[in-house]
């Protein structure tokens, strides 16, 4: 595999399996409303209505925006905050291995977004696409 052949699918697999993560995780907080909502309420955190739906918008719109390319810097961001707040609210008794282990794992995947955010979504992606229209095309 050529150099730039690598430079251009290891971003778009990368930007996959990130905005996998995320889509299924918000999925599965569609799935159970109540549960997640509990979740939230369990660990002192106010409103868990609005929790709930800020999470399962976050990563379910943030996450197809991730995989398909499309103004995935923001998305990143967005991702990362959320990434790292979850670390933070739910993931904090270190004492615990298996609460310390999902820590360490939200912060290699912040790593992953700040990736996003700092080179982008690379060759295939509806923001190189974007790009490439010239602008009296996209009126």
């Amino acid at each position: 595999m050529s150099a730039s052949t690598t430079q251009a699918t290891v971003p778009v697999i990368g930007r996959i399996l990130l905005g996998i993560i995320f889509i299924l995780s918000g999925v599965s907080k569609l799935g159970d409303p109540v549960g997640t909502q509990a979740y939230i309420a369990s660990v002192g955190l106010p409103l868990p209505l609005l929790g709930y739906i800020v999470a399962v918008v976050t990563e379910i719109a943030g996450g197809v925006m991730l995989l398909v390319g499309y103004r995935a810097r923001l998305a990143a961001v967005a991702l990362a905050i959320f990434t790292v707040a979850a670390a933070v609210f739910f993931h904090h008794a270190f004492g615990d291995r298996n609460q310390f282990i999902h820590f360490m794992k939200d912060l290699a995947i912040t790593g992953g977004l700040l990736q996003v955010v700092g080179f982008g979504a690379g060759v295939f992606s509806l923001d190189n696409r974007r790009a490439a229209v010239p602008a009296q095309d996209l009126a």
